[in-house]
């Protein structure tokens, strides 16, 4: 994963081009009777910019030969707000469902990766993935989560304190089988290490798929051509730990692109 991409305003585009081929990987990797869907996911969110105004002059001055009995008003005159225009903005989150076609196109398994808006606390986008994520749960659909963002709160269904008992993570993926109650496999990962492997497991009677990610984010990034947008000789927008950073440092130095 290149933590130069987990950037609020370039992480949109990643989003859509990593969901996009890993549905053409496992397209050419499925059974016939199979086929995959794009779902999406629609809200609104209120967005506001903030437009500073320019500084207006006003002079205000007492009127002069005043009769002791006359009354006057000076105008009241505020001082400069900051003016907010907060419009709706739709956003659109898409996933994939593998569809059993010799079951009347059934649900199989869903795959979601996660964005900001997820992981966002209190947001619209957290509040609706957490209700589809329990209604997976309980449901017989597999479900797995990809979470290539450090930033935000833990969201993949497996909990966070057991997995810090595991060891340390920069990204996870996590599957939950269906019917599977509390058990979940996960894959994490690190900065310093290539994306996992994992499974994408089908109805029951065939066998799972392998997805590689690091393969999948690697076609990402080059096919839509991120390097060229991307200036390595800033820090990344969510900082690194100290020992990452000096790693990135000396890979992209070796690299010539600091």
């Amino acid at each position: 994963m290149d933590p130069y991409l987990e950037d609020p305003v370039l992480w949109p585009g990643v989003h859509q081009d990593f969901i996009t081929l890993t549905k053409l990987t496992l397209n050419a990797r499925l059974p016939s009777h199979y086929a995959l869907n794009t779902g999406e996911r629609l809200y609104v969110v209120q967005s506001d910019r903030s437009i500073y105004p320019d500084v207006a002059m006003f002079e205000a001055r007492e009127p002069v030969g005043r009769s002791s009995g006359a009354t006057s008003a000076t105008a009241a005159v505020s001082d400069a707000p900051w003016v907010l225009i907060v419009e709706p903005v739709e956003v659109r989150e898409v996933f994939l469902e593998i569809l059993a076609l010799r079951e009347g196109e059934r649900v199989v398994t869903v795959i979601e990766v996660l964005s900001f808006t997820n992981k966002a606390p209190r947001s619209e986008g957290r509040r609706l993935y957490t209700k589809k994520q329990e209604e997976l749960l309980a449901s017989d659909i597999h479900m797995l989560e990809i979470d290539l963002l450090r930033g935000g709160e833990h969201l993949v269904a497996a909990p966070r304190e057991q997995l810090l008992h595991k060891g340390r993570w920069d990204y996870l993926a996590c599957l939950h089988r269906d019917h599977g109650g509390g058990r979940f496999e996960v894959w994490p990962s690190t900065i310093q290490k290539a994306l996992p492997r994992v499974k994408v497991p089908l109805s029951a009677g065939d066998p799972d798929l392998v997805l590689d990610l690091q393969g999948v984010f690697t076609r990402c990034y080059d096919e839509a051509g991120y390097a060229r947008r991307l200036d390595y000789r800033k820090d990344p927008s969510w900082p690194l730990s100290a020992d990452d950073a000096a790693w990135a440092d000396a890979l992209l130095k070796q690299k010539g692109l600091r």
